[in-house]
């Protein structure tokens, strides 16, 4: 099941990602394709650098970013509040991909585990289980800054 969402998340965030009507074949990608693609889900830096993020698509992932980090340093306690700001921003985010190749790619190994991460944490109602699912979504973080800038 799990499986199943991270390939309809790569199809939504594939065509979102396609700004150019002429490149029909990105959208229509295969099945096999994006398996492939999901199977590959190690990080790799651009030379031993980090690789670049389009700003129109940083402001978002620094927007949820700080939105968490606020959120831990508070005393608010108002975890749906939060589940709806990262969801915003992620709406925000994949409707303003700019990005295209390499750098692409490797923003999504860490996009698409990140949006499964934000969709358990907003679905989630036990306190517990969301301190635990706001952890990972923080530890996402640490991942995204040792890779992008």
């Amino acid at each position: 099941m799990n499986k199943i969402f991270i390939i309809i998340s790569s199809i939504i965030l594939i065509i979102a990602c396609n700004n150019q009507p002429e490149k029909k074949e990105v959208k229509e990608a295969p099945i096999a394709a994006i398996i492939k693609h999901i199977d590959s889900n190690a990080i790799a830096l651009n030379n031993g650098e980090k690789w670049k993020v389009d700003d129109k698509m940083l402001v978002h992932i620094r927007n949820m970013e700080n939105d968490i980090n606020s959120f831990e340093n508070t005393s608010n306690s108002d975890y749906k509040e939060l589940a709806k700001k990262l969801q915003s921003n992620l709406d925000l985010l994949t409707s303003n991909c700019t990005m295209q190749g390499q750098a692409h790619d490797e923003l999504h190994k860490w996009l698409l585990p990140y949006i499964d991460l934000v969709n358990v944490f907003s679905e989630t109602t036990n306190k517990q289980e969301l301190q635990a699912q706001l952890k990972k979504i923080q530890a996402s973080y640490l991942t995204f800054n040792q890779y992008f800038q």
